[in-house]
């Protein structure tokens, strides 16, 4: 039986106070590989014998926040919500703003029926169903007879 056991360094911090340093180094990581789930909303792409569905996480926005479109076989969704918050009291006026936006694109397959696309928003996921073209369907085996 193996235990996973911490490994002896001779540089360990002695002090359990952290430094500035400590600071630095250990988010070096996340400056240099900044994290893209937080601006762009996650994606699950489905595929059955009738229709691709896709479904995008996008919590706090309303079906008008969304922008969904198809140029040259590219769908496109899209969003952008702009907020403005001002207080003011006797001495000051505090104001705050906040922009949130993404935009996605996906190249659709020729065998998806870009006329007939729909989309639905229900807490929080907006699901698009994108269906098959009749000739991409599969179809049921036919029997030939032979002369």
């Amino acid at each position: 039986m193996r235990t996973l056991v911490k490994n002896y360094s001779p540089v360990q911090r002695v002090s359990t106070f952290p430094t500035l340093f400590d600071t630095f180094f250990n988010d070096y990581d996340r400056i240099q590989k900044p994290s893209v789930s937080k601006t762009l909303p996650l994606v699950n792409v489905v595929e059955n014998e009738e229709s691709f569905r896709i479904e995008l996480a996008a919590p706090g926005l309303t079906r008008a926040d969304f922008k969904v479109n198809i140029h040259e076989d590219v769908l496109t969704i899209s969003s952008e919500k702009q907020a403005e918050n001002e207080e003011t009291k006797e001495n000051y006026t505090r104001r705050e703003f906040s922009y949130a936006s993404f935009n996605r694109s996906f190249n659709l397959p020729d065998t998806v029926d870009s006329d007939n696309i729909a989309a639905t928003y229900n807490e929080g996921i907006l699901n698009l169903t994108l269906p098959k073209k009749e000739e991409a369907k599969p179809k049921e085996p036919k029997m030939i007879e032979v002369a």
